[in-house]
């Protein structure tokens, strides 16, 4: 059949307006297999990773089979070396050395591993009507009635009072128990359901529980306590005074799988924001001889503000990138104001069951690609550090050029509230920064969902950030 010339109207349409389409509409059959295999490593990569601790473990392992090796301050470096350093066992940077100067600037992507999760208190423990339960502190904006009830992993280290350290993941291995918070049953739970859903649930509500057999050779009080108590004597040699010194963390005890019939999505824990994580280090990984230097940034404690040691705000990152640039004889401050970021974090994807909080011009959807935010903030755009408008060109041409798929996008409706990342602290370092991530249902949810073309698009668009010229 003969094709219908195009009559002006629709050429003009074709020339002016900006008609995304979805991603499936314009993905090659190259990329749709890329994809597959992409997204399989990246679920591993949440099934190993629980914790900030365990994905920089991982990250080491990824990286030195990639002949990734650690850098020390004062050594010697040249084109095409692979380079990491591990900020106190919660935070890592890695680099590849590009051909040009790091006085050139080098591009950055940078994102948070850490993911809301509960904290046990550093006195946790302690028996009530015979059963024993574990006292948590909650991490990172969470909805409390999201956490009862659902299967709970413990993982994280312990520190002896000897100095020795012991690692633990409860839950992750074969045939290990489980954990559950407890939750008002509803025959009884009237006065409850008339409760705002913000406080139905407290803080101190959420108490973990452990075990209820009393030990047997005893007639002390809090029997099932010390049961508890001899078994992790057991397993780790640890003792009650033991938890003072100690980070565990209760994380949902669920493994990454596809979602729907057409396996099109991840359903996974902990996805804010290890996807974007993983979206950079992958990136990296997948990058030999730059032009510029590229380096990745994953850090710490971005639910609770980017402060600390680990965090984005600390002096950590700013050392790494300063004893790198000492090896080139380069000033960090020239490094910096030549240099581009990408602060790889998640934005809401648009969910039609609460429309009203979005703005439909103005959100991400899903399968629509990497979702690019100009900035983040909260309604007067407070917090944000807002990315000029050649920072959003250079972006553009970036990915058009590299034919990734990508969308615009807001956190969502002006007054219904808003977020940061740790973009504002890149831009405070002197370094073009711009907000770029996977869209994510049900944010910050112990079971979060993202598309998998939305994911190996955010790889992509990091990896031509890093092959920029």
């Amino acid at each position: 059949m003969e094709e219908k010339e195009k009559t002006p109207g629709q050429l003009r349409r074709e020339a002016l307006l900006d008609d995304r389409k979805n991603g499936y509409d314009r993905l090659s059959v190259e990329d749709e297999a890329a994809m597959k295999v992409y997204c399989e490593a990246y679920k591993h990569y949440l099934d190993a990773g629980k914790t900030e601790r365990e994905v920089v473990d991982e990250t080491v392992r990824l990286a030195q089979a990639k002949g990734f090796v650690p850098f020390t301050r004062g050594m010697a470096i040249k084109p095409g070396d692979k380079l990491y350093r591990v900020n106190r066992g919660k935070a890592i940077m890695l680099a590849v050395i590009g051909e040009k100067s790091m006085g050139d600037g080098v591009s950055i992507g940078a994102a948070h591993i850490d993911s809301p999760r509960l904290d046990l208190k550093p006195q946790p423990i302690y028996e009530e009507a015979g059963m024993a339960y574990l006292k948590t502190h909650y991490y990172g904006g969470i909805r409390k009635y999201q956490w009862v009830t659902i299967p709970l992993e413990l993982h994280g280290v312990i520190v002896k009072a000897d100095g020795s350290t012991v690692k633990v993941a409860i839950g992750a291995g074969e045939g290990d128990p489980l954990f559950t918070i407890d939750d008002l049953l509803p025959h009884l739970a009237a006065k409850q359901s008339q409760e705002p859903l913000g406080s139905a649930i407290k803080g101190e509500k959420l108490n973990i529980l452990v075990g209820s057999r009393p030990f047997k050779d005893d007639e002390g009080s809090d029997r099932v306590k010390l049961a508890i108590l001899d078994i992790l004597n057991q397993k780790y040699g640890i003792v009650e005074a033991d938890f003072l010194s100690a980070e565990l963390e209760a994380v949902p005890a669920y493994k990454a799988t596809d979602i729907g019939f057409d396996r099109s999505l991840i359903g996974a824990y902990g996805q804010d924001d290890r996807v974007c994580g993983f979206a950079c280090l992958q990136a990296l990984l997948d990058t030999e001889h730059p032009t510029h230097t590229a380096v990745c940034m994953l850090a710490d404690k971005e639910e609770v503000g980017s402060t600390g040691v680990s965090g984005m705000k600390g002096a950590a990152f700013d050392t790494f990138m300063s004893d790198l640039c000492d090896a080139q004889r380069v000033p960090l401050k020239t490094c910096y104001e030549h240099s581009f970021c990408l602060s790889a974090d998640v934005c809401a994807a648009f969910d039609p069951a609460f429309a009203e909080v979005y703005d439909k011009r103005n959100v991400a959807q899903i399968n629509y690609g990497m979702g690019f935010c100009k900035y983040t903030g909260s309604r007067g755009k407070s917090g944000a550090s807002d990315a000029g408008a050649e920072v959003v060109g250079f972006v553009r041409r970036t990915m058009d050029a590299a034919g990734v798929v990508w969308q615009m996008t807001e956190l969502g409706a002006v007054d219904a509230g808003g977020g940061g990342t740790v973009a504002v602290y890149m831009a405070e370092r002197d370094i073009d920064t711009l907000d770029a991530g996977v869209p994510v249902l049900s944010m910050h949810a112990p079971f979060e969902v993202t598309s998998k073309l939305d994911c190996y698009m955010t790889y992509k668009g990091m990896k031509a950030v890093y092959q920029a010229k």
